[in-house]
């Protein structure tokens, strides 16, 4: 009975990172080795609770990188924090735009305040003018969603020590803000 498989492994050293890969069809091997330079050790992303977060706030240094809107940061925001928005407003007037902006607007962008926007393009880099990539950061939004896909861009960046509160702000008790 003929069968496929694949199995893979790793070796590495200081010079070189290599992946073999081999092919099992039926009785015969075949065997390929990949050398990888550019291999690449990724950072963890920490998701914490607001408690944990304080934690990492108080006892390891981790600094705040609010992303939130211009509009969410006015209404409140932690003391202290950096606010590098991820998305900014989209005040583009191109047709495309303009048809966009008038559905968003017309369905719930105005009903619940919610401005028309675009990924920041100068987020990256507006954050490593503020923090260098060796900073630890705990990236915090509204719901969660944003500073985790900060978290992503920044890790691409280079930054290793980052951390989201899950769930967000919305998730930090009342009165939690200057405890920070």
């Amino acid at each position: 009975m003929a069968g496929i498989g694949c199995s893979l492994s790793f070796g590495s050293n200081i010079t070189t990172s290599l992946l073999v890969v081999r092919t099992h069809h039926g009785g015969t091997t075949t065997g390929k080795t990949l050398h990888r330079s550019s291999l690449a050790v990724r950072a963890d992303i920490s998701y914490v609770d607001a408690e944990e977060a304080q934690k990492l706030v108080a006892a390891e240094g981790y600094k705040i990188l609010d992303v939130r809107d211009k509009t969410q940061y006015g209404r409140a925001h932690i003391k202290d924090c950096y606010h590098v928005p991820l998305f900014i407003e989209n005040e583009d007037n191109d047709f495309g735009t303009v048809i966009k902006r008038t559905v968003h607007n017309n369905f719930s962008g105005l009903f619940f305040g919610i401005p028309f926007t675009k990924p920041n393009p100068e987020f990256v880099q507006s954050v490593k003018n503020q923090l260098s990539p060796k900073s630890k950061l705990l990236l915090v939004c509204q719901e969660g969603l944003r500073s985790a896909g900060a978290a992503q861009k920044l890790e691409a960046a280079g930054y290793e020590n980052l951390a989201c509160i899950t769930s967000g702000l919305q998730s930090v008790k009342p009165g939690k803000y200057a405890e920070f």
